[in-house]
């Protein structure tokens, strides 16, 4: 069906509208970070700084440790998301060959507990990493993300391995090789593209989190970037706006940078099962 022009151009604005509502935040992130003082306390704000400065960016690392809480970023994104990959492939093999009950249920469950809010898991999640003695710990927080980032992990890969034409597995296997080298030599290869994309996203979601950092981790050596950000607020809620834009400007480049090189390998994951 042939869409009318005027139908075509509300389209567009639409796509517009909703372009701008996304990226005014980061826009205006951008702006702050590079604005004086003065011009942070007017009363007519204006997107463009008149008078653009770093002072913002030095302010920001002299107050905070930054580098410090990029590294334990760093770390424990990196962990996480290789941890969730080496787990979350030959498991995603099993449910996309595997069409049993147990492999639909345990797809259903995978779906369902993307639904469950951080504070109904926090509790249970910080008993058990009390008692591993693993509370204020970088290896129990790696723990954690890779509990969560499981499920989205499988979630992707099982599209990425349903894409993969069972005559390839066949044809290895009249050859004699058993299922761990079949999915090591002949499904892995062609599943990397998916296994690289599911593991930036992995180490986005970690690098991103706040919440689980904020209550597990205490000493001020061993908080993340986002929780350090946190304390560019005063004690009664007044932000040091200028070095706050600056650092969390810093802080979301990696995000926006990965994103932008693996957004289309996302959409091709979720959708790869659907278009085989």
């Amino acid at each position: 069906m042939r869409t009318s022009k005027p139908a075509r151009a509300g389209q567009y604005l639409a796509l517009l509208a909703y372009l701008v509502f996304l990226a005014f935040p980061f826009l205006w992130l951008i702006s702050t970070a590079f604005k004086p003082p003065r011009e942070l306390a007017s009363l007519h704000p204006t997107w463009i700084p008149k008078d653009p400065t770093l002072d913002n960016f030095r302010q920001a690392f002299d107050e905070q440790p930054l580098l410090r809480a990029a590294g334990n970023s760093l770390l424990v994104a990196v962990s996480a998301a290789l941890i969730a990959i080496v787990i979350a492939t030959p498991m995603a093999y099993v449910m996309a060959r595997r069409r049993s009950f147990l492999s639909r249920a345990a797809t259903g469950w995978v779906v369902v507990s993307q639904a469950f809010p951080f504070v109904l898991v926090i509790i249970p999640l910080f008993l058990i990493l009390k008692n591993l003695h693993l509370i204020n710990a970088l290896p129990g927080l790696i723990m954690v993300y890779v509990v969560w980032a499981l499920p989205f992990a499988l979630w992707m890969l099982v599209g990425y391995v349903r894409a993969v034409p069972r005559e390839m597995e066949e044809a290895a296997a009249v050859d004699g090789a058993g299922r761990l080298r079949i999915l090591v030599s002949v499904t892995a290869p062609l599943l990397m593209p998916g296994i690289v994309a599911t593991g930036l996203f992995a180490f986005v979601t970690a690098w991103n989190e706040f919440f689980f950092a904020l209550v597990l981790m205490k000493s001020p050596e061993r908080q993340t970037l986002p929780v350090i950000l946190t304390h560019f607020l005063g004690a009664e809620g007044v932000a040091d706006l200028g070095p706050l834009a600056a650092a969390a400007f810093l802080a979301t480049l990696p995000s926006l940078l990965i994103f932008s090189v693996i957004q289309r390998r996302i959409t091709g994951g979720l959708l790869a099962g659907a278009v085989k």
